[in-house]
């Protein structure tokens, strides 16, 4: 399994389906850069063809992908960092561009009945316009608004009463904050399509990466709206029995690759991508996630980690949601070290001090610096 990393970004022309050494390729054009990620059974690729720019504007590098050692050198040298820095992420919403050179923290909004944490569930008008409220005054800059509840074992609702949990909920996050980017957590093309076109919504915020309804990626496109792609296998109703992986990091890295130049190639610009902490994942395979999330950042895409009081904290804690607060902080600052640009959380106050801590760390300069 290999990288190859071409900068600034290039034509690239691979003749794989003549190329005895390749068994399957992902190229992904981003910004100013061109990754592709390959699978060859030999050490060398000798039949790889490029067309570059002049000596001296491209650099290329060649290794091992699962080799950690030499992906973790090649995420923090110095070519890498200099280049992330120099091109903050940002998001077209509706014409207006969002910053996320400092990490964003997303208010969850539930509108269903059955959501895993309790407290988090608004159905009544006035509970709803109450948690737009908390949302905006503790600092958030996004509202993420489920009609749907995706944890393990919910149930299945149609997409009917999905639309109508929206209608109400998203009128009333518009009329409360009108300014603030809506974010919509649907798997479904014509729930995505109607809250974009008749309720004014930004984003879309799809739990399956399009596998749950094959239409969303080029509904998305067409739309033309900033899309969250989530890692998962399965369905909320099947995704924790048993899951496994022969290797998880490449099997989420390859996952992200495939898809996400399925949306390029059908036109869609804004990705944002989602390990999917939780989903389809055993405890062990949270954690293992958490402690390579960094190696996502080979996309060049912005993060969203959604951890707030989930089993992977609270169980290993042995406490229930109400009692994973303090978790989520430490799991939260954890994802910000590992390039987390948004964090999507039921305790907005909390998540806000997080980014200013880490942030102020992060900026601070040694004392002896001049």
């Amino acid at each position: 399994m290999y990288i190859l990393k071409l900068t600034p970004a290039i034509f690239v022309n691979f003749e794989t389906r003549r190329n005895p050494f390749c068994s399957f390729l992902y190229l992904t054009r981003n910004r100013q850069t061109t990754t592709i990620i390959l699978h060859s059974p030999l050490p060398l690729v000798p039949s790889l063809h490029c067309r570059l720019p002049p000596p001296g504007r491209t650099e290329v590098v060649l290794f091992p992908i699962f080799s950690k050692k030499c992906l973790e050198t090649w995420l923090f040298c110095r070519n890498f960092a200099t280049m992330k820095a120099s091109v903050p992420y940002t998001l077209n919403v509706r014409g207006r561009l969002f910053n996320l050179s400092t990490p964003q923290v997303m208010g969850i909004l539930n509108v269903t009945p059955d959501s895993f944490y309790a407290a988090s569930r608004v159905e009544t008008e006035e509970s709803i316009r109450v948690r737009v409220r908390q949302i905006v005054a503790e600092g958030g800059s996004m509202i993420d608004v489920g009609a749907y509840s995706s944890r393990p074992g919910a149930d299945d609702v149609s997409a009917e009463e999905e639309m109508e949990r929206l209608r109400r909920g998203v009128r009333i996050v518009r009329e409360e904050a009108p300014e603030v980017p809506v974010s919509i957590d649907t798997f479904r093309a014509d729930v995505a399509k109607m809250a974009i076109e008749e309720l004014g919504a930004d984003i879309i915020n799809d739990i399956s990466g399009g596998e749950l309804d094959k239409r969303m990626f080029a509904t998305v496109a067409k739309l033309g709206v900033p899309y969250i792609l989530m890692h998962m296998k399965g369905t909320p109703q099947t995704m924790q029995q048993a899951p496994h992986y022969d290797d998880l990091m490449k099997e989420v890295l390859l996952y992200f690759a495939e898809k996400i130049q399925q949306l390029r190639d059908l036109g869609q610009k804004d990705i944002i991508i989602d390990p999917g902490y939780g989903f389809a994942k055993t405890l062990d395979h949270n954690y293992e996630l958490l402690q390579h999330q960094d190696m996502l950042q080979v996309f060049e895409l912005p993060i969203l980690v959604g951890v707030s009081r989930k089993s992977m904290i609270y169980r290993l804690l042995g406490c229930a949601p109400d009692e994973a607060l303090n978790g989520t902080t430490v799991v939260n600052t954890i994802a910000l070290q590992k390039g987390a640009s948004i964090l999507r959380v039921h305790d907005v106050k909390e998540a806000v001090e997080v980014v200013t801590l880490y942030q102020k760390t992060v900026n601070s300069k040694s004392s002896n610096s001049k």
